[in-house]
């Protein structure tokens, strides 16, 4: 049994917990917003962010960060939006052991920083052992216990497999990588695909537009993801083209439904409120686009979505852009017989 100290309170947070205490771990979570500790509490239920998903009175809910770590949990799992990522990294410097694991659950690049979110972890909690969870797991369906599997990235074998092995279930599979960087950019970039993935719907296109921007958004991230330094391998795993499938096609991806809303004529802040979450496809197409503009790599997907999102842009224009662009090879790479 181990004992996991989940920070955050929403609902992957909430989905987490349903499984590792499922799995016969001592669980426990904390959340800084006080309505949440106090639903929980009191409903064993966050009615906004996973409604129907009840956790398990054997699970405990803190809004005290100390209570939270006095067990001194084996893993903390952060599973708060990604730009609290640093301020809640913060709470726990000089609060933990040494080498302490720290789980990041969350999706996104910080924005000013373009620093990936395990990386602000490791800055503001130094000599812990940072890893990453991801691949298509949404929380509704994590919660009502449906097979579903991710990856788990970390610098250490040892680590991952411990990770692994805590996850593991008939319900929950996870495999294990050291490309922590591939992953990071996979996760946080899909987010901005299945906006672009949502206004091709709220403009009434069909499968043959949606299976376009899956493919060529994820040979874009591979463009990127090979100039910093990731494997080509993860593109095509989990973390890659995975879990961008399921955010693009999935009604449980808040980046999908606020882009079907903004291609319906709504503006991105009006989008935002309707869906009333987090939409972490909006920060991070504007980290995207200036991670392509350092490493010269061309992301036309990316560069759409940005002037639509923050330049005014129809979304019908920038349709037109893309379909429009010079004709080029699929993959350059390849070379005639003849």
């Amino acid at each position: 049994m181990a004992k996991v100290t989940i920070l955050g309170a929403g609902g992957w947070a909430i989905g987490i917990a349903v499984l590792l205490d499922n799995n016969g771990h001592d669980v426990t979570m904390w959340s800084a917003v006080s309505t949440e500790v106090k639903s929980l509490k009191r409903h064993r239920e966050n009615k906004i962010s996973l409604p129907g998903i009840v956790i398990s009175e054997k699970i405990k809910v803190t809004g005290d960060l100390d209570e939270s770590l006095q067990n001194d949990p084996d893993i903390i799992v952060l599973a708060v939006a990604s730009k609290f990522i640093r301020s809640t990294s913060k709470l726990l410097n000089g609060k933990v052991k040494d080498g302490q694991i720290i789980l990041n659950v969350a999706k996104g690049i910080e924005d000013g920083t373009l620093m990936f979110l395990t990386d602000v972890i490791e800055e503001e909690v130094p000599g812990s052992d940072v890893c990453v969870l991801s691949g298509p797991t949404h929380a509704e369906e994590v919660g009502k216990l449906m097979p579903t599997t991710c990856v788990v990235g970390a610098k250490s074998e040892k680590t991952a497999k411990y990770i692994q092995d805590v996850f593991a279930s008939q319900y929950f599979r996870t495999y294990v990588s050291p490309d922590m960087v591939g992953i990071e950019l996979c996760g946080a970039l899909k987010n901005v695909i299945a906006l672009a993935a949502g206004m091709a719907d709220g403009l009434g296109y069909g499968d043959n537009t949606k299976a376009a921007l899956i493919t060529r958004g994820i040979k874009e991230i591979t463009r990127l993801g090979l100039a910093m330094g990731a494997n080509v391998s993860t593109f095509a795993g989990l973390s890659g083209i995975g879990d961008l499938i399921v955010t693009c096609a999935s009604m449980h991806s808040r980046n999908r439904r606020a882009g079907i809303l903004i291609g319906q004529g709504y503006t991105l802040d009006e989008a935002v409120r309707e869906v009333n979450m987090v939409v972490e496809g909006a920060v991070s197409a504007k980290a995207a686009l200036e991670l392509a503009n350092k490493y010269k790599i061309e992301m036309p997907i990316i560069e759409e979505v940005n002037k639509i999102l923050f330049e005014d842009l129809p979304v019908e224009n920038a349709v037109q852009d893309l379909m429009l662009r010079q004709n080029i090879a699929e993959h350059p790479e390849l070379v005639w017989n003849k």
